[in-house]
């Protein structure tokens, strides 16, 4: 396998990010050692010094200081030149939610957006092709019993009729539980998160409603999924940076849930998806099959 030009956040970057960082943390307060690593990463990447870029971007993470809002700008610069699109556009949608209008980079950012999505879906279209070049980042869950347990057992535990009717109740148990919270400190059941999600069977598609928590105003918003024709094999990662984990859409790539920095929950809400799909299809591949002939 061919190496790649650099590698974000490597194992010599990290070395030298140690040293460095360990003389460097000693020297300055914490507000102008991150100024100087600002400073820094900017003039990195006005040179396309990438790996440079990394390192600075590395050790600023590692402060425990509050980040200036370009800071997510540089990281999704360099994320995006390292093909990790979904970290890229979350650091981009970051700053841009932060920054607003008046921000240096607001439209760089949006443009760097736009460009990333049109990258996923191109991705996505070279891997329902085959492609072998096309990197799939985010981890995929392997389709098993929900939690690790067997069907029976979930009917179990839900009262319920079906499979098909416990993996729906087992997926909406977790996804009110992980629900992404901007307060942290806020993980009570009486308080809601501030993005929430419900997942309700139509037919042959599942019908998906996000409620979001605006400044007081609830927003909701819903799409629709038919599961023919899509992969039950559905990917899930997690930026603890952004103390936020993400479910991607089976269709595209691109994301399905925002939820909160639980790393087994999001995994057992895409394993718990994607069992649910496969469920869907396998039932109406048996409602298509044309009565026997005697």
């Amino acid at each position: 396998m061919a190496a790649t030009p650099f590698k974000f956040f490597g194992c010599r970057a990290l070395l030298v990010c140690a040293v460095l960082y360990a003389g460097s943390a000693m020297a300055l307060p914490v507000e102008h050692e991150i100024r100087r690593l600002m400073l820094a990463t900017e003039q990195a990447l006005a040179a396309e010094n990438w790996d440079d870029a990394s390192e600075y971007l590395g050790r600023l993470q590692q402060l425990d200081g509050e980040r200036p809002v370009d800071f997510y700008f540089y990281r999704g610069r360099v994320m995006q030149k390292s093909d990790l699109l979904n970290e890229a556009q979350a650091s981009l949608e970051v700053y841009v939610t932060r920054a607003g209008k008046e921000g240096q980079y607001y439209e760089q950012a949006l443009e760097r957006i736009t460009e990333i999505e049109k990258r996923r879906k191109d991705r996505a279209l070279a891997a329902v092709t085959n492609n072998p070049a096309t990197p799939l980042q985010p981890r995929i869950a392997i389709i098993e019993a929900a939690g690790g347990q067997s069907a029976a057992d979930l009917k179990k535990l839900y009262l319920a009729d079906s499979e098909e009717q416990a993996l729906l109740m087992h997926l909406n148990s977790v996804l009110q539980l992980s629900g992404w919270r901007e307060d942290r400190a806020i993980v009570q059941l009486d308080q809601p998160a501030d993005i929430r999600y419900q997942v309700e069977k139509r037919n042959s598609s599942l019908l998906i409603q996000q409620t979001t928590r605006q400044q007081g105003t609830m927003l909701r918003k819903s799409q629709q999924i038919d599961v023919y024709g899509i992969s039950p094999m559905v990917k899930w990662d997690c930026e603890p940076s952004l103390a936020t984990c993400w479910v991607y859409d089976p269709r595209d790539g691109s994301r399905l849930f925002q939820l909160g920095v639980n790393q087994g929950q999001a995994e057992d809400i895409a394993r718990t998806l994607g069992r649910l799909i496969r469920n869907l299809q396998a039932a109406g591949k048996q409602v298509a099959l044309p009565p026997v002939s005697s």
